[in-house]
């Protein structure tokens, strides 16, 4: 036997209800914007009764203020702004949108909806723009800005590692070499043949590097005094 599927009982007030927009601004200067358009979506498989009720009833006209929403299908309400004066720019006043089944009485959901009238949408553009810079402002942490010197090359003498293996090698090539039994040096500081050459040789390169350095030394101080 075929069973009917029943539908779940539902609980007051926690149905959700989905409008769009969920705030209406009037600007008194823009009639178009006098007239608002709320969109009611039921995405439900069952059909919804709605009533729109207001915070300030007399400043609105509310066209459709109560129907019926079809299930998976929305309907528009139309809000119009009947009173626009000075006195209410920037009042605040509230839409609320009740649902329920058709078959009961009892509210299933609600959804609240601000409106607001405001003089002029350049004024509130205006304003919107200067409360963003003050944000930025306020919000801002500026950190030092750390200074790197600029990487020169600054050309100078030979270093002291130099001057000691220039020193050094010089020695090496006046001790005696191995097997002059005529010295009056200790043996143990007599130096083969290939130990003086390897001496002559660092010598040799770090006299041509420091050569290097002298000439350019000398060939800037000439370029200057010709200038």
């Amino acid at each position: 036997m075929h069973q009917q599927k029943r539908q779940p009982e539902l609980v007051e007030g926690n149905l959700p209800v989905f409008v769009f927009p969920t705030e209406l601004i009037f600007y008194a200067d823009d009639q178009s914007t006098h007239k608002q358009v709320l969109t009611l979506y039921n995405p439900y498989e069952f059909a919804l009764k709605f009533k729109v009720l207001c915070t300030t009833p007399n400043k609105y006209v509310v066209i459709d203020a109560a129907g019926a929403v079809k299930p998976q299908c929305c309907v528009d309400i139309v809000i119009r702004h009947r009173d626009v004066r000075s006195c209410h720019y920037g009042v605040i006043d509230k839409f609320r949108l009740q649902v329920s089944e058709q078959s009961q009485r009892k509210a299933l959901g609600r959804k609240e909806v601000i409106a607001t009238l405001l003089p002029s949408a350049k004024e509130q553009q205006k304003e919107e723009e200067e409360k963003r810079i003050k944000e930025h402002l306020t919000e801002s942490v500026f950190f030092e800005q750390s200074c790197q010197p600029e990487n020169r090359a600054v050309s100078s003498g030979p270093s002291l590692l130099t001057v000691f293996l220039g020193v050094v090698c010089i020695a090496a090539l006046m001790l005696p070499t191995l097997g002059d039994m005529e010295s009056l040096v200790p043996l143990y500081l007599h130096l083969s043949v290939n130990q003086k050459l390897v001496a002559a040789y660092i010598l040799g390169k770090g006299f041509k590097d420091a050569l290097v350095l002298v000439c350019r030394g000398l060939l800037i101080s000439t370029v200057t005094e010709c200038v």
